[in-house]
Formats: structure tokens, C-alpha cells, sequence
């Protein structure tokens, strides 16, 4: 792969958060188009620009005291988005992952992702399953990518297959709870995110890993994603340090 970057993703060493901190980050990148819009730029510029951004927040995760960042790509939604702008979109994936390949694996990135493949163009399912093998072992930031991603439509799928298992008595009824739900998810291998970000102002979770993030903090920001930056980050997560996670029960 000769388009591959030789740039190596930074690695601070210097923790700067409290060991208290959001172990796990879930954001919705929201606001490409617009952050395009408002520089009379086609929508796909956005979406290279919000690409970008990405390597900064990985190289940043470290340092924040960051051990899971679960990014939402691709909605299973955005397929009703222009012919013009899922075909470049699809190109962007690819394009990233040759790229960046190298450089995520010499950073010690693991790479997982997450949503139902079928519809994607074969061609980039290869890449992403040979990232995804290539970053097995890694032990630094796991990057979890989801693409063509719905909440709904994990626990559907989950729920199918949990079916099917019931039905062919490799599971009991008896046996089904929440916890044995979970491990049919595509995120089985992930903890819960303790902070969900949304950039661009809105405020609304998009179907994004609803079983997931059933507890989880949430931080909606007016920045768009594009203009997201590292400081902005690393404020969020001190600020969720002073939330209290109470899990249902009653404050003490």
C-alpha cells in the first residue's frame, strides 16, 4: 500500500487530567457540512477537515488520560445524505485508512469498528478488517470507528442473533438479561462511554449507542467539529470530574 503515510501519531507521555477523568469518550463529530457552508465550500471539504481533526484527538488521548474514544463516522441514516456526498464519504473512509494505517499502529492505537457492514462497498470492508488485525495487540488508545452505525439497529441485530441462539438451544430463556444482551452487541468488548460529546450545537444523541450510554455524562457543544480542538477536550473532561455519578441511587 504505497499510499500509505510514513507520519507517526504524537504520543505525549505526560498525563494532565486527574486519574478520575472520562476513561472512555464517545463523540458525535456533527457540523462538517456547515463549517464548510459558512466557507462557501463544498460539503465534502468539511468532512476532510473534520477527518483531520480526528488525528488530533487521538494524539491527544493519551496525555487526557483517554483509554477508549469511540468516534460515530456514519450513520445508518446518512444513506438518505446525496449519492454525491455517501460516495465521497466512502472514499474519505478509505482514503483515511490508508493513510493513516501505519501511523495509528506505530502509536499503539487498536482499531475496532462498529456497525453492520453488508452495505458497504467490500472494498472497504477489507481495510478496515486489515486494520483492525493490523492494531490487534496494541495496548495504547482504543479507537473504535463506527460506520454505517445505528443504535437501534445494533440491538436489533443483537437481538436476532440472541434468537437465534434461543432457538437452537445453544442459549436458554432463562438465561437472557441485560448482560447477556450486551455481549451480542458490537461494542461486546468495549466498557460503557463514561462522556458522550455532540458538537455543532445541537443537542440530541442521533441514535448513537443507546444501550451504552444509558448512564453516561453528556456534554453538548456549540463548536463545530471541524473547529473542535484539543483545549476544548481537555475542559470537558476536567469538568466531568466534578459530576457525580450516581447510577440511579440517591446522592450521598
Amino acid at each position: 500500500m504505497s499510499s500509505q503515510s510514513n507520519a507517526v501519531f504524537a504520543r505525549p507521555s505526560q498525563v494532565i487530567t486527574d486519574t478520575y477523568g472520562p476513561k472512555h469518550v464517545a463523540i458525535i463529530m456533527d457540523g462538517n457540512g456547515r463549517w464548510a457552508k459558512a466557507r462557501g465550500r463544498p460539503r465534502l471539504s468539511g468532512h476532510h477537515a473534520g477527518a483531520r481533526r480526528v488525528r488530533q484527538i487521538v494524539e491527544s488521548c493519551p496525555s487526557l488520560g483517554i483509554d477508549y474514544l469511540t468516534i460515530f463516522a456514519f450513520s445508518t441514516e446518512n444513506w438518505k445524505r446525496t449519492q454525491t456526498e455517501v460516495a465521497g464519504l466512502m472514499n474519505l473512509f478509505r482514503r483515511y485508512i490508508l493513510k493513516e494505517m501505519n501511523a495509528l499502529n506505530m502509536a499503539d492505537v487498536r482499531v475496532l469498528f462498529v456497525g453492520d457492514r453488508i452495505k458497504l462497498d467490500p472494498k472497504l470492508v477489507t481495510l478496515m478488517s486489515e486494520l483492525e488485525a493490523l492494531t490487534a495487540q496494541n495496548n495504547g488508545v482504543n479507537l473504535t470507528i463506527a460506520i454505517n452505525y445505528g443504535g437501534r439497529d445494533e440491538v436489533a441485530r443483537a437481538t436476532r442473533k440472541l434468537a437465534e441462539d434461543v432457538a437452537s438451544h445453544r442459549l436458554s430463556p432463562s438465561e437472557v438479561d441485560e448482560n447477556t444482551l450486551a455481549r451480542y452487541l458490537d461494542t461486546h468488548v468495549l466498557p460503557d462511554p463514561d462522556l458522550v460529546i455532540r458538537t455543532s450545537g445541537e443537542a440530541r444523541i442521533s441514535n448513537f449507542l443507546l444501550w451504552q450510554s444509558a448512564y453516561s455524562e453528556y456534554e453538548f457543544v456549540d463548536t463545530l467539529w471541524p473547529d473542535f480542538t484539543v483545549a476544548e477536550l481537555k475542559r470537558l473532561c476536567q469538568s466531568y470530574f466534578f459530576r457525580e455519578r450516581r447510577y440511579g441511587a440517591i446522592a450521598t
